[in-house]
């Protein structure tokens, strides 16, 4: 079973506005807790043992979390700008970041500014070995994400934010790799938006018939935007069950 997760957390937050004018987003504070609290406590419960928390802008609000709130959590700090330097930017540098202190074994990767179901995680850590997977979940907005064309379970191809409906399963940042992860990463080009994306490194991958997918059972939140602290807030409430249960998510009919 897997040990090892990923946690990419060196962005800027600018969506967040004022909110992460000092701190990374990932810190901005949900009920008097950062909410990066919420994405450990979630790992935690599902069983992993090494965190490896890549982390970049505002770094020193980051080693400062670690040495306080997040003392209970088996987090390993990797700071990607000293790693990989400032020049390249985009969703597969921290993964490359992290390739020293995940070495060869199978990983799971999860975005620090999403937050994952327990349940979500833990299936996650148990998925096959020598092959990688991604996370889906059904959306009424397909567009806005990655989205596989699918032969059963085995991705075929990945279409990032797709201009013709394809389905309405979407990738939304919830990964297993093998270690083959870190050479696609590193032949990754810039993209239209000037940026390195995972999501290339990933239908490479694909393309060579090494990804799967599994469907969510649980819930999802982006923490990108102010509106999303209070999504968050009620989510927490919930399970703390001082509201209505969160309910699984469910295939439509």
């Amino acid at each position: 079973m897997i040990k090892k997760v990923v946690i990419p957390a060196a962005g800027k937050g600018t969506r967040m506005l004022d909110l992460a004018k000092d701190r990374p987003k990932h810190l901005i504070d949900v009920l008097d807790r950062p909410f990066l609290h919420y994405v450990l406590e979630n790992l935690q419960e599902a069983g992993f043992e090494e965190m490896i928390l890549v982390i970049g802008h505002h770094a020193e609000r980051m080693v400062e979390f670690a040495k306080k709130d997040g003392k209970a959590f088996p987090i390993t700090l990797v700071n990607q700008f000293e790693v990989m330097g400032t020049e390249k930017y985009g969703t597969a540098i921290p993964v490359l970041a992290a390739r020293e202190q995940v070495g060869d074994d199978d990983f799971v990767c999860i975005y620090g500014d999403n937050l994952y179901g327990p349940r979500d995680l833990m299936a996650t850590r148990e998925l096959d070995a020598g092959c990688s997977f991604l996370s889906l979940l059904y959306s009424e907005t397909p567009e806005k994400y990655a989205v596989p064309l699918l032969d059963g379970d085995v991705v075929k191809k990945l279409v990032e934010k797709p201009k013709t409906f394809i389905t309405n399963w979407s990738s939304i940042g919830c990964y297993k790799f093998t270690s083959d992860i870190f050479e696609e990463c590193a032949k990754v080009e810039r993209s239209e938006r000037g940026e390195y994306e995972l999501t290339d490194a990933i239908a490479s991958m694909a393309e060579k018939g090494k990804v799967r997918a599994r469907k969510m059972i649980d819930y999802w939140l982006d923490f990108g935007n102010p509106d999303d602290v209070e999504s968050v807030a009620n989510l927490v409430r919930e399970r703390l069950g001082e509201g209505k249960p969160v309910e699984p998510v469910d295939e439509p009919n």
